[in-house]
């Protein structure tokens, strides 16, 4: 009798193998990123910001947003330039940092610090201009939590980072004070009055424990290095040059997304401008091909990346190679991408000539 259970049953539990096959299917790591792509798309769209679905615009020389200031001018500029990502955005540290300062910071300051006549801000717009023998330069963005009295006044703002543990963090970084400072002078003139005091918040992702300092405006701070930072970087791209590999802290090329391409990295590149795929290089992440090529119809894939990503291919198609020496055009699956492919056609005649990449595609 039991054999016969067993076997009766047999047949239902094969059945519900298939819809579990289908669950498995989509508890994946390329669905789970088309769902995030999603999520984003439409909380853009309700946040009355569709223009972040679009291309990245490239800023103006002359703006300047507080969160960049004392950065690495090299870096900033690959970013301001649209240059294609090493590396996918670090979206958990970002998501995390969302959710400390809207789950955790605000209804800390909200209900244990302020009182009856002091209130919380979600954040505050600035938009100010600076003079400096750059001309006139423009730092506009939104601050993080501001403490406002009944009138919502400014009192004392905030800026929140996130950081994996706080216990050795001894005072704020520079960079961290610039965008303060950045804040206070947006703030005293949006509101006609001087704003000194702030405070920089960091939170510690893995004790859930914080750290706070008290940042007094420096003016001497704010013209002289910062105004000078920003006046530097906005001629730079003003001159069209690409500023030098010089950043102010080690951590910064730990993490750039523009390694390579800058010359920090293992390949042989070397201060490329921000513009087109390395060739030869194909260590970008399917999500940041795929995202700067929709930004970039005119562009295609480089053999080596429709190697990597073949799927790819015929939506976005490949650029070919090309040989300066005997003008010949072959097509990118013909010659080994890796390292300096040479001419197959020369190397025949005993010659040897690199391939670079043709204007045109396969």
């Amino acid at each position: 009798m039991a054999q016969t259970t067993s076997d009766s049953t047999l047949p239902d539990r094969q059945q519900s193998s298939e819809p579990a096959e289908e669950l498995l299917d989509l508890l994946s790591p390329q669905q789970f990123r088309e769902w995030y792509q999603d999520r984003q798309w439409r909380k853009n769209i309700e946040n009355g910001q569709p223009y972040f679905n679009g291309p990245g615009s490239i800023p103006d020389p002359e703006r300047h947003s507080p969160s960049q200031l004392l950065q690495c001018h090299r870096k900033l500029v690959y970013r301001q330039e649209n240059a294609p990502a090493e590396q996918p955005d670090p979206r958990g540290i970002f998501w995390f940092g969302t959710r400390f300062e809207e789950d955790l910071l605000f209804p800390f300051l909200n209900r244990a610090v302020t009182g009856t006549d002091t209130y919380v801000q979600n954040s505050i717009w600035i938009d100010f201009t600076v003079q400096s023998d750059a001309g006139e330069l423009r730092i506009k963005g939104a601050t993080d939590p501001v403490i406002v009295d009944s009138d919502a006044t400014p009192i004392l703002p905030t800026e929140v980072k996130t950081k994996s543990s706080v216990d050795s963090i001894r005072e704020p970084n520079r960079h961290h004070r610039a965008q303060v400072h950045a804040y206070l002078v947006g703030l005293s003139k949006k509101f006609e009055q001087d704003f000194t005091d702030a405070v920089l918040v960091y939170g510690g992702r893995e004790a859930l424990e914080l750290k706070t300092f008290h940042v007094e405006f420096d003016a001497e701070f704010w013209d002289e290095v910062v105004v000078d930072w920003a006046e530097q970087h906005t001629q730079y791209r003003v001159d069209g040059e690409l500023p030098p590999a010089d950043p102010e802290y080690d951590w910064e090329c730990r993490f750039c997304s523009y390694r390579t391409r800058c010359g920090k990295g293992d390949t042989d590149h070397r201060d490329v401008d921000p513009n087109g795929l390395l060739v030869g290089y194909g260590g970008y992440p399917l999500s940041a091909v795929i995202e700067y090529l929709d930004d970039n119809p005119d562009e295609s894939l480089t053999p080596t990346l429709a190697k990597k990503f073949p799927k790819l291919v015929e939506e976005y198609g490949v650029v070919n190679w090309f040989c300066q020496r005997c003008s010949s055009e072959i097509g990118w699956d013909k010659v080994d991408p890796q390292g300096s492919p040479i001419c197959p056609l020369c190397a025949d005649q005993d010659e040897i000539s690199s391939l670079s990449l043709a204007s045109g595609e396969l």
